[in-house]
């Protein structure tokens, strides 16, 4: 799988990485899917205290491999004590965070000069912010302006690409990494495309389409899947080797949802 640098940040992420909203909000074990994703080459994962118990969930399904993943979190609350709890909860579960985020931009500003120090202090890599709402990125961009971002993450598919008008040419011009969240939803998947497309896509399925289509960006560093299904964290990695989709490709997947 292609690894590209997160920005300014000394870190190389894999293009496919995995998220854990609602999958790992569960009593249920998760090592085999996180297993399944290691081998696969998915070695990102992301989480947030707003997803239940999707951290403590990772943390124990990543037991003995620790080393092999690359860890993104969240700080998710107005409080600053409350997200010194959060950032602590975080590093007594993995050691420490490659990247923490201030999530959907809830008091950025104090929780953010928290992210800082732990990043001075050598238990964060890279520092960012997210947001899941197109009405907010003219703020993300605001924050992003302000030179202290290394990374951000927000949604972007073929059928929302509010994304593609203000943020990921700023996020290019600035160096700033972008991981993309929700690439399947919004309707993606209800298209059945004929085979001899996706033949001539270079991918065997629909979902596989959608990801190389984002991923075919290079703006983008990662785009993130959530998944407890056994097999798709293969899937959806094969959506990550090269080579990527040309304009004229994006442009046919773009035109079968929009059209």
């Amino acid at each position: 799988m292609e690894r590209r640098r997160l920005g300014h940040a000394a870190l190389q992420v894999p293009v496919i990485g995995m998220g854990t909203w609602q999958t790992f909000d569960t009593a249920h074990e998760r090592q085999a899917i996180v297993e399944e994703a290691l081998v696969a080459g998915i070695n990102l994962f992301d989480s947030s205290p707003m997803y239940g118990r999707a951290e403590d969930v990772l943390a124990r399904a990543l037991t003995g491999r620790r080393e092999e993943a690359m860890i993104a979190t969240k700080i998710w609350t107005s409080s600053e004590l409350e997200g010194r709890d959060q950032a602590q909860h975080a590093l007594r579960l993995y050691g420490r965070v490659e990247i923490y985020q201030v999530h959907n931009l809830v008091a950025w500003k104090s929780q953010l000069r928290m992210l800082e120090q732990l990043k001075a202090d050598g238990q964060v890599s890279a520092v960012g912010a997210t947001h899941y709402l197109p009405s907010a990125f003219d703020e993300l961009c605001d924050v992003m302006q302000t030179g202290r971002l290394d990374m951000i993450q927000l949604p972007y598919n073929p059928r929302l690409r509010d994304a593609e008008r203000r943020v990921l040419p700023l996020a290019a011009e600035l160096g700033i990494g972008v991981l993309v969240h929700s690439p399947l939803r919004f309707g993606v998947l209800e298209h059945r495309p004929d085979p001899s497309l996706l033949n001539d896509l270079g991918v065997k399925t629909w979902a596989q389409a959608i990801l190389k289509w984002i991923a075919s960006d290079s703006r983008v560093s990662c785009v993130l899947t959530a998944t407890k299904t056994a097999g798709r964290p293969t899937e959806n990695a094969a959506a990550g080797n090269p080579p990527f989709l040309n304009t004229e490709q994006r442009q046919r997947i773009a035109a079968k949802l929009t059209g």
